[in-house]
């Protein structure tokens, strides 16, 4: 796992040898989990077309998940003054060209929500098991969710909250149907889970984690948030009931370092075990550093 990079010169240069130190470990998927570029540079066709031929180099199966420097925030001056929702269509075309597969050299089949004709358009939803894990990956980019300033919710905000609860309840009832140990689920935001612990928690967040605190609640397996965003690696159990302030004790949330840190987070899953996964960091160090 790895995400929040490249935001610079010397990260773009040096991503392919950190793909090719993961790609010596004999992983079965790498996940890349959102903001490919930094929150100054342009969303341009051309930075796309070049992250994804960094991607699609990979020997070992690739996942992207979107981040809001990758559509979200591409409004911004610096950013070309994009349309959001443009970009995040000409992310689809790119990355999510066959939606039932990852990307890589060798990529894995996956399945994808955009198969449902009721959410066809969320190619970047997509859902894999290995072994006794379900591993299943959602667009929630930081930055607020893209759910705007005004009272009103965004309509694409809404749209796409509407995918992720059927997205995400369908994988726990899957979950609960084949009596898996874990469900891993990943998307570049940090949600926020301290506050919404707590009882304060934004709008922006507040129903994605109370059905990911309901379904854990109702799974006797583990689960594992994995995201980005605020670019410090962290494992730790952050959630808990707001109304009881009980620890959620199956729920466990990994963040991956980002920029100006180089480096990614193996997980390992332990079939039978407790704790389920097993996290191991590992720091990139430039040749000759």
């Amino acid at each position: 796992m790895l995400g929040d990079i490249p935001y610079n010169r010397f990260e773009r240069q040096h991503l392919p040898e950190v793909l090719a130190g993961m790609d010596a470990e004999g992983l079965r998927v790498v996940v890349h989990d959102g903001d490919i570029k930094s929150g100054g540079e342009r969303c341009d066709d051309a930075l796309y077309e070049d992250r994804l031929a960094v991607f699609q180099a990979s020997h070992t199966p690739f996942v992207f998940v979107p981040g809001d420097n990758d559509w979200a925030d591409c409004q911004r001056k610096s950013n070309g003054a994009y349309d959001p929702l443009e970009r995040l269509a000409r992310l689809r075309e790119l990355f999510f060209a066959r939606p039932g597969q990852t990307l890589g050299r060798y990529p894995l089949a996956v399945d994808s929500q955009a198969d449902d004709p009721a959410f066809g358009a969320y190619r970047e939803h997509q859902r894999w098991q290995i072994g006794p894990v379900l591993f299943v990956t959602l667009n929630v980019p930081g930055g607020g969710n893209n759910i705007g300033r005004q009272p009103q919710p965004s309509a694409e905000f809404a749209s796409r909250s509407a995918a992720l609860r059927a997205w995400i309840g369908a994988a726990f009832s899957r979950a609960r149907a084949q009596k898996l140990e874990g469900v891993v689920l990943i998307q570049q935001a940090n949600p926020d889970l301290e506050d919404f612990s707590a009882g304060r928690g934004g709008r922006a967040y507040r129903e994605l984690l109370g059905q990911l605190l309901a379904e854990s609640k109702a799974f006797a397996g583990e689960v594992l948030l994995v995201h980005g965003d605020s670019h410090v690696h962290r494992f730790d159990q952050p959630l808990r009931d707001p109304a009881s302030g009980k620890v959620q004790t199956n729920f466990t949330r990994l963040e991956t370092w980002g920029s100006p840190f180089m480096g990614w987070v193996k997980v390992d899953v332990a079939p039978g075990a407790r704790p389920l996964f097993r996290v191991t960091p590992r720091m990139y160090t430039a040749r000759g550093n």
